[in-house]
């Protein structure tokens, strides 16, 4: 096992936890164990319990869905924020020895919240990554170490300070964590171009439940495999990645253009699912799909918007979209050549006042209380089912899809080679997202209740058995672990999420985690179960 540094960390143990906070001896007795097994570690101000003044700014501030933190959601017993990987070494060890659960965030964007409350509401210890957020880009091997606190702007922005000639196939939301990010297989603006995140992972640093620190060498390529799209959570803690730097031209060209159905967004968008997934490797597109207002009016119509980015410069662009997707109209004042980090700004929807070093500050463009899900398409969609869609949207109130394509380099990667299988054959990914703006039981209820009624209607137009989901478009509609982790867990996970989530490599990723950590120590309510005794 790897060394653990002790010293005298922690003057009082009282300002450690709040034994009062806890409401049963034997939970008493051990939190208190786990206290002591702590005291022997080396931080300062690290540790927040819930009689910290610090305790609910420091628990809300990377928690990306507001719904995911009113005063009934279940708080952690404590908050712990290492600043480096042997503190977290010995949280590990202790809770291990203690009985402790433990949750790990980086960015906080699991859209259930499961890196920092519970859906079981068992009681549990955070660990927040948030200072660990070290980059190290070498130009020379081409690649970047990254931990796992640091954010997709920090990293982006880094690497095009080192060199413009170089960019990272990650996510198109700056706020990300990229430890957690890179865990569920990392889709990106470049992802037609070299693949996924996990694609162009070359290394990784894991504690796992031992409390040792393993790299893609000592961990083995069965768990460097898993841990490479298989969620995270499962298998252990994410201390850091290490990924390619990849080429990307010094101009590169950004378009956001709008369609209504008045200006027949319904016909354009029928033959984008046809076209789109033909288009040239360097260019990514997206469409934004929701209501809007009619100008001078009180009705709304439908807003299409195509949002893309193109590896090359504008002329180029309008020739092929002239060739493959006349439909469009796109215009030469449409497009906008940029460099590929101020492409990043733009994807991300941040308006063109902000300054790129606003990457450096790891916020997200919005915040709101939201419930998401997500389909794979594997035919195009017919206009009567696009019209449906239409009268089920104008019904809510912000409801949204976005339709992200596929095809390029993700047709040429094989189901299996990394646990994210979702590749040759997918057209587009669609991500539905129903948000609300008031924290009232009431209308979560009704905004829950259209987007499982809209999610319902559109079984018939997407991919069947399994219905696959995405894995970092977390839904707990889909199921959900025993909640002490017992045997029937596996049973669940295999008719429903685990093989929407992962199809055929489920069984791979069970097997791998049954090995790796035989204890399930590293487990919560969609991690990867153990093979049944």
């Amino acid at each position: 096992m790897a060394s653990i540094p002790s010293s005298r960390f922690l003057g009082t143990i009282v300002l450690l936890f709040s034994l009062a906070h806890f409401s049963s001896s034997n939970k008493i007795s051990k939190t208190f164990q786990f206290n002591q097994c702590l005291s022997t570690t080396r931080t300062t101000k690290t540790f927040f319990t819930p009689n910290n003044p610090n305790f609910t700014s420091i628990l809300n501030s990377t928690a990306q869905n507001l719904r995911c933190i009113t005063p009934s959601s279940p708080k952690p017993e404590l908050i712990f924020t290492p600043v480096d990987a042997s503190h977290i070494q010995t949280v590990v060890i202790c809770a291990k020895k203690h009985g402790i659960r433990l949750r790990f965030r980086s960015g906080g964007h699991d859209y259930e919240g499961l890196s920092y409350t519970s859906a079981t509401k068992l009681p549990f210890v955070l660990i927040d990554l948030s200072k660990m957020r070290a980059i190290n880009v070498d130009l020379h091997d081409k690649s970047v170490w990254v931990e796992a606190g640091a954010t997709l702007g920090e990293l982006y922005y880094h690497v095009a300070e080192k060199s413009k000639a170089y960019g990272i196939a990650a996510g198109l939301c700056t706020s990300l964590g990229v430890g957690g990010h890179i865990t569920g297989g990392a889709y990106g603006f470049m992802m037609r171009k070299y693949g996924l995140g996990v694609d162009n992972a070359l290394d990784a640093k894991i504690i796992n439940a031992n409390g040792e620190i393993l790299d893609r060498k000592s961990m083995g390529e069965d768990v460097f495999w898993a841990i490479r799209g298989g969620g995270g959570g499962s298998y252990g803690v994410i201390v850091s990645w290490k990924l390619s730097l990849l080429p990307v031209p010094t101009t590169v060209t950004a378009i956001n253009v709008p369609r209504t159905l008045e200006q027949g967004a319904t016909n354009t968008l029928y033959k984008w699912q046809q076209a789109a997934p033909h288009f040239v490797d360097e260019l990514f597109m997206r469409v934004f799909i929701s209501p809007s207002a009619i100008q001078n009016s009180t009705k709304r119509t439908i807003s299409t918007t195509y949002n893309a980015l193109y590896l090359g410069p504008a002329a180029a662009l309008l020739k092929l979209m002239n060739r493959d997707f006349p439909e469009l109209g796109l215009k030469k004042s449409d497009c906008y050549e940029m460099s590929w980090l101020e492409s990043v700004m733009f994807i991300a929807g941040f308006p063109k006042t902000v300054p790129t070093t606003f990457l450096l500050t790891g916020k997200p463009a919005f915040l709101n209380y939201f419930k998401a899900k997500s389909d794979f398409v594997k035919t195009v969609i017919p206009k009567k089912g696009l019209e449906g869609m239409w009268t089920r949207m104008l019904q809510e109130e912000i409801p949204l899809m976005i339709w992200n394509l596929y095809g390029g380099m993700m047709d040429r990667i094989s189901e299996s080679a990394t646990p994210f299988p979702h590749r040759k054959g997918v057209l587009y990914k669609i991500q539905y997202v129903n948000s609300w703006t008031v924290p009232d039981k009431q209308a979560m209820k009704k905004h829950y209740n259209w987007i499982r009624s809209f999610y319902n209607y559109m079984g018939r137009y997407v991919s069947k058995y399994p219905r696959e989901a995405y894995v970092n478009y977390r839904d707990l509609d889909l199921g959900m672990n025993d909640r002490n982790g017992g045997n029937t867990s596996f049973e669940k996970a295999c008719s429903s999420w685990g093989r929407r989530y992962f199809k055929d490599n489920f069984m791979r990723l069970v097997k791998v985690k049954t090995e790796f950590d035989p204890d399930n120590f590293f487990r919560h309510e969609q991690s990867i179960p153990l093979l049944p005794l």
